[in-house]
């Protein structure tokens, strides 16, 4: 694609994500009366209770503040503005799985490692919040996917309940709840839960998409035993030239139905239990239709080591790196079986970084079993003079560490009688062998990847393709931080060609660069530790807020009186 004349639509991707950083920059608050001016602008009410509490916290931290930052929170609470208070607060109580705060206090009567986790994440900020329940989900798999139309007429009313109140008569303080042994809201009728078990997630996912969306008109694929369908045309909507250029659109599945057969969530997960009732249910991740409410994840908060690396090993140097795109992992995304292992993403990307595997579809030998080759229109080098499969053998060192097999194979544990044929292992690496890689391509496991942050932090360049939302998508730019990747992995040569070259296209080694330096500062600015306990006391006082019977009448307004 215009290679020689070096009008790459690469280039132009990075050019607009350019001026979209800059825009984003200019738009910082500096002072308490211009952030509590921006949220009224961007939000339609007043800010909570407590907000200059907030601004305080985040600006003694350093804390970027801009507005859309907090984006994440408003779409994940809106909905709950339609929803009586005292059914929120008592749904949140009678969940099985929550942190209560009460007088300044955060405690829980769980021992499951992530709430724990989270509970002392919430302790760092326990003394500037009101009392409350949260509700949290012990699964990997998020929760809820209330039906399109139930959650498009909540959001209508939500918004009809927008409103800047008159300052003196906005409530500024809190509500208090009874002590945490007590239940809340005795008399209050909650719907009950449903919780349904479906292996087949697709069929519960897609009545999270739009009526007329290609999601629901699609026919719901039942037979994974094959080579899948990969069907370009449904990427025309986030793509330009081939590649992303609407990251966030490129994660949500309801314009592109061929992905309920490319990537194992849809196909069968670990776990599923879902309901179709919409309550204030916290997680570290979802797909673009569930109607849980977003925590950072608990292994970004616990900083372990096997997914961040340590701080030495992430700052080696670039051009002490070798040339080249690691990636080691497990079979995960799901529950992968004889029949269905085609269609799970994680083989995928490892099959097509098979170089033997790339050279039999090209001679003819072999067809891909579980891939499409690239498509013309990327006009890939090495692909249009037969070498592919040797190019990407001298680049590419992608290879699963365990094939988590269902079926084990008698002689050895990490084998698999069905995917053992298509796969050799590799050795297992630690992170700081990783970092010694210019290029981290991450993909999908069973939920979103918890090496995101780490890989972000490093000298290396990320290649993110995702279908899970995480709480600090509206801080990063594609193109600018990291390099999208499309979920069927298609332009994943094209853009390898682009940083390494071919022949006697010298590659952008130099562009490469310059991402993963923006990427490594930028994380340094807005994906700290600090950043979580900003990003969750704010969340909290929202999720107050949104609890109280007052709620249409609270507010933090000291800059208008």
């Amino acid at each position: 694609a215009g290679l020689a004349t070096g009008n790459h639509p690469i280039d132009a991707l990075i050019r607009a994500a350019e001026a979209t950083f800059t825009e984003t920059l200019s738009k910082q608050s500096t002072n308490l009366s211009a952030a509590a001016a921006a949220y009224r602008a961007r939000r339609g009410r007043h800010p909570p209770p407590g907000f200059g509490t907030w601004f305080r916290f985040a600006q003694e931290r350093d804390a970027v503040i801009v507005e859309s930052f907090w984006d994440q929170i408003y779409h994940d609470l809106e909905p709950f503005w339609a929803v009586k208070p005292a059914r929120i607060r008592k749904d949140a109580w009678d969940f099985e799985m929550r942190i209560s705060i009460r007088g300044g206090k955060a405690s829980t009567g769980s021992d499951w490692f992530w709430t724990q986790i989270w509970l002392g994440l919430v302790r760092t900020v326990e003394t500037m919040l009101p009392d409350m329940d949260i509700a949290l989900n012990a699964m990997d798999e998020p929760r809820l996917v209330v039906p399109w139309e139930k959650m498009n007429s909540f959001v209508r009313k939500a918004e009809g309940s927008r409103r800047l109140a008159d300052p003196k008569g906005v409530v500024t303080r809190f509500g208090k709840l009874p002590d945490v042994s007590v239940p809340v809201e005795k008399e209050e009728e909650t719907p009950g839960k449903g919780w349904e078990k479906e292996e087949h997630y697709w069929k519960i996912a897609r009545r999270g998409c739009p009526p007329d969306s290609a999601a629901h008109k699609a026919l719901v694929v039942t037979d994974f035993d094959r080579t899948p369908d990969i069907a370009s045309g449904f990427s025309l909507l986030h793509t330009e030239g081939g590649y992303v250029a609407n990251y966030t659109l490129s994660t949500d599945f309801c314009h592109q139905p061929d992905l309920q057969a490319l990537n194992g969530i849809f196909v069968q997960p670990l776990s599923t239990s879902a309901t179709a009732t919409l309550f204030p249910l916290f997680g570290g991740s979802k797909l673009s239709v569930n109607n849980d409410i977003l925590l950072p994840a608990p292994v970004y908060w616990s900083e372990e080591e096997r997914f961040m690396g340590t701080g030495d090993d992430a700052a080696l140097p670039w051009d002490a790196k070798y040339d080249m795109a690691i990636w080691r992992g497990v079979a995960t995304g799901g529950r992968n079986t004889r029949k269905n292992w085609k269609a799970f993403q994680r083989h995928r990307f490892v099959a097509m970084n098979n170089g033997t595997k790339l050279s039999g579809a090209e001679e003819g030998w072999e067809d891909p079993t579980n891939f499409v080759m690239p498509m013309d229109g990327y006009h890939v080098r090495p692909q249009e003079q037969g070498k592919l499969g040797e190019w990407v053998n001298s680049w590419s060192d992608v290879s699963f560490i365990d094939l988590m097999c269902n079926e084990k194979a008698d002689d050895q544990q990490l084998a698999c009688d069905y995917t053992s044929p298509y796969f050799a292992l590799g050795s297992s690496i630690t992170t700081t062998e990783q970092f010694m890689y210019k290029y981290l391509p991450d993909i999908d496991g069973n939920s979103f990847s918890g090496r995101y942050l780490g890989f972000l932090r490093s000298t290396s360049l990320p290649i993110k393709a995702t279908l899970w939302k995480e709480w600090h998508d509206s801080r990063l730019t594609a193109w600018k931080h990291f390099v999208p990747m499309d979920n069927r992995y298609g332009d994943w040569y094209g853009i390898m060609e682009y940083f390494l070259g071919y022949g006697d296209d010298p590659g952008r080694d130099e562009t490469a660069k310059r991402l993963a330096m923006a990427g490594r500062e930028w994380a340094s600015k807005v994906l700290r530790r600090e950043d979580m306990q900003i990003y969750v006391l704010r969340l909290l006082l929202e999720y107050a807020r949104v609890s109280d019977d007052r709620r249409e009448n609270m507010g933090w307004v000291e800059d208008l009186l």
